[in-house]
């Protein structure tokens, strides 16, 4: 680990297979915390390759443990973190839209660490179990139609590092990972990412395998469509640049749609904008989402999208698959 530090300080890049066998060090429990910690370090201060993510990647992949979904068609409504916009937990409350909807949702997501609350803090606070039981799962999946993949229970290799980044409390190449290493291979994804260029290398990534996917960039840095500013989004096949009329909303403020200080504020405003008394600027942001989700995994077009999204958070459909999912974590 001392060689592989010392080169990335002078500014030499990993190969693909040596990012790949650095992560599987420290996984394997061979490197002490001031060396991850100087590792990932680095990446704060140079862009990652594309190389490197992509063998980083491949070993948080081939570490996982794996969920086994291949009986449905799934989507994974993931962002990045780390846009630093303290929002509300936008992609969480359109994953449950979108399984009210009736489509099936396997959400990968964490703690926060450079948020207040990151997806994992919210679902813990509602009462929602993580577990990474096949058959738990599977009953999430059936009757709820999503489950909750809380990524420490399924990436093993993380829990030497998941300390370290708590203490620096800032985003990491985890942060750009996270999307990546779904532990169900969902075979639909939604992704937001805080960097265009982040966003040129998912594309680049994605175009490798069989997913079909679409990758979201908020022009002012969000990870998600915000409705504050235009939004670049790359599928499979095209590449556009919206704006919020674009997506039939008008335009929003930042402070329209600011997350709680606690994670139980945020779990309030989970549950008052699922219940159906968001405000219109939190519910329109809501939808704009789960519409983008539903296009990707159904052959709808947007505005279909649109009418689906608003008539399962409006009927409570989606407020329904989330005490479905309570229900069962008890």
């Amino acid at each position: 680990m001392k060689n592989i530090i010392n080169r990335l300080i002078n500014h030499e890049i990993l190969s693909k297979q040596e990012a790949k066998s650095t992560l599987i060090e420290i996984s394997n429990g061979n490197c002490n915390s001031h060396q991850i910690a100087a590792f990932l370090t680095v990446y704060m201060m140079r862009n990652i390759t594309i190389e490197e993510l992509s063998g980083f990647r491949e070993a948080l992949l081939e570490l996982c443990i794996p969920v086994n979904f291949s009986a449905y068609n799934t989507i994974d409504l993931c962002g990045t973190g780390g846009d630093g916009k303290d929002t509300f937990n936008i992609s969480t409350l359109s994953s449950f839209i979108v399984a009210g909807a009736g489509y099936k949702v396997a959400k990968h997501g964490n703690y926060g660490v450079s948020s207040i609350s990151g997806s994992s803090n919210v679902m813990e606070q509602m009462g929602v179990k993580f577990s990474n039981n096949q058959e738990f799962l599977t009953r999430c999946i059936e009757e709820a139609n999503i489950a909750i993949l809380h990524a420490p229970l399924f990436h093993p290799a993380m829990k030497n590092v998941g300390p370290i980044r708590k203490e620096l409390g800032v985003k990491t190449f985890f942060n750009m990972l996270g999307p990546m290493v779904n532990p169900s291979f969902p075979k639909f994804q939604m992704v937001g990412v805080f960097s265009l260029e982040l966003a040129r290398m998912y594309a680049y990534l994605y175009q490798k395998t069989e997913t079909k996917f679409a990758i979201l960039h908020g022009l002012e840095g969000f990870d998600e469509v915000s409705l504050t500013d235009n939004v670049k989004i790359i599928t499979n096949s095209t590449e556009t640049i919206n704006s919020p009329s674009d997506f039939l909303f008008d335009k929003i403020q930042l402070s329209d749609i600011k997350g709680g200080n606690t994670v139980e504020e945020s779990a309030k405003i989970f549950h008052k904008v699922l219940s159906g008394n968001g405000s219109e600027a939190q519910n329109n942001v809501v939808l704009v989402n789960s519409a983008l989700a539903i296009q990707t995994i159904s052959e709808l077009s947007y505005s279909d999208s649109l009418e689906k999204a608003k008539e399962s958070l409006f009927s409570k459909n989606a407020l329904s698959k989330l005490n479905t999912l309570i229900k069962l974590s008890n």
